[in-house]
């Protein structure tokens, strides 16, 4: 069984189409790679999966079980967690405290929020476990507005990893990033666990290549083409999408 699946997804937008019929599956442990010129549906598929918009029509399983239209606070628990193209983090505390209050809130210890933290240093402790994955623990008490930007985006995956998703979207993970943060990026992804599925948007195809264990095309709101990298690189209606014209797949 597929641990993601999205059956014949439509979004609809007044007269406009944002998505139609996109229909795929993703196994547990999966890279899956989400790209397609702008405009192609991906911001859109992503946030119906994540519960920022409900479908039109069309059903979102997880496990086998749907979970159509649900908030994202409910996907949250169910183990579902999306970053976005702009950060998610709070400036004005330090990186550790970013990542204990999302260990805090996934915990439902959300009352001892502003407790101190040496009467939880269990949590400090699992916080810089997690900031040690991203190669953030020599930064863990610098304010987070004193970041740079490949810093900042490393942290809003520290904050998701707290949560201990199963599953994770990443938006753009590596936009706006410089050569070498990029490669950074693409190095930490490389390593997370295999108990994480990632689903990732990006437009870096050097990312996609190095991250992904499948692509899937969106063209003008539906799937045109799925396989491995090699497979999606070599196909000529891929090349047509992103450099010519191509009819949208019927």
């Amino acid at each position: 069984m597929s641990q993601l699946a999205v059956e014949e997804i439509w979004k609809s937008f007044g007269g406009f189409h944002a998505l139609g019929g996109v229909t795929l599956s993703v196994a547990s442990g999966e890279r899956r790679a989400i790209i397609g010129v702008n405009g192609a549906g991906k911001s859109t598929f992503f946030s119906i999966i994540g519960g920022q918009l409900r479908p039109t029509s069309g059903r979102v399983l997880l496990d086998g079980e749907q979970v159509t239209g649900l908030p994202p606070h409910k996907m949250w628990a169910r183990g579902v967690t999306r970053t976005f193209q702009r950060n998610a983090i709070f400036p004005g505390l330090d990186v550790r405290q970013n990542v204990r209050l999302a260990i805090l809130a996934r915990r439902r210890m959300g009352s001892r929020i502003l407790a101190g933290a040496g009467r939880h240093s269990h949590i400090d402790d699992e916080a810089d476990a997690i900031l040690g994955r991203l190669e953030l623990c020599g930064r863990a008490n610098v304010a987070a507005c004193d970041l740079a930007y490949g810093e900042h985006r490393q942290l809003e995956i520290a904050i998701a990893l707290a949560g201990e998703p199963r599953i994770l979207l990443l938006d753009e993970p590596t936009a706006g990033m410089s050569p070498a943060e990029t490669q950074a990026m693409v190095a930490m992804l490389a390593q997370l666990p295999r108990t994480l599925t990632l689903l990732i948007v990006e437009h870096d195809m050097d990312v996609v290549f190095a991250i992904a264990d499948s692509v899937s095309v969106l063209h003008q709101g539906r799937v045109l083409v799925e396989g491995s990298p090699s497979e999606v690189q070599a196909d000529p209606r891929v090349a047509e999408v992103y450099f010519g014209q191509v009819e949208a797949p019927q």
